[in-house]
């Protein structure tokens, strides 16, 4: 079980990379400098210390989520008790659900567009096109 003791002092980008969210440290300090990751609703640093009780909002892609951290621990362990480190929010669970069922059910807008730069394939195709009916029409 994780050391919770008040006394404990944790980094928070070591937090995140001992409960899971990250595979490097560096990757969690580099999320945390680019602002995806905020304590209790206000920016952080890497360095700043982590407390029992803490809300953290994480944003991993499209997905934030909003985890309560309920242990500390200064070492990368099993999965099971990296989970035991943090409890994600019911509000940010239905999210994260909503949004997953969302993409299973619709298409994304964007990816059907045909508009903007031909692709190579696009261009071979409009060469033989034209070449193709250049030659029925100057036959004809």
């Amino acid at each position: 079980m994780p050391d919770a003791r008040p006394n404990d002092r944790t980094r928070l980008d070591k937090w995140l990379w001992a409960a899971r969210f990250y595979k490097t440290r560096s990757l969690a300090a580099d999320e945390i400098d680019r602002g995806r990751i905020d304590v209790n609703g206000q920016p952080a640093k890497p360095a700043r210390e982590v407390h029992v009780g803490d809300r953290l909002g994480l944003r991993q892609g499209a997905i934030t989520r909003v985890v309560e951290v309920l242990g500390l621990s200064q070492v990368r362990g099993p999965a099971p008790v990296a989970q035991a480190l943090y409890r994600e929010t019911p509000e940010s669970i239905a999210a994260r659900e909503a949004a997953a069922a969302q993409r299973r059910m619709g298409v994304e807008p964007a990816d059907s567009l045909r508009e903007g730069r031909p692709t190579k394939r696009d261009r071979r195709q409009l060469v033989d096109w034209n070449r193709w009916s250049a030659s029925l029409d100057d036959g004809g």
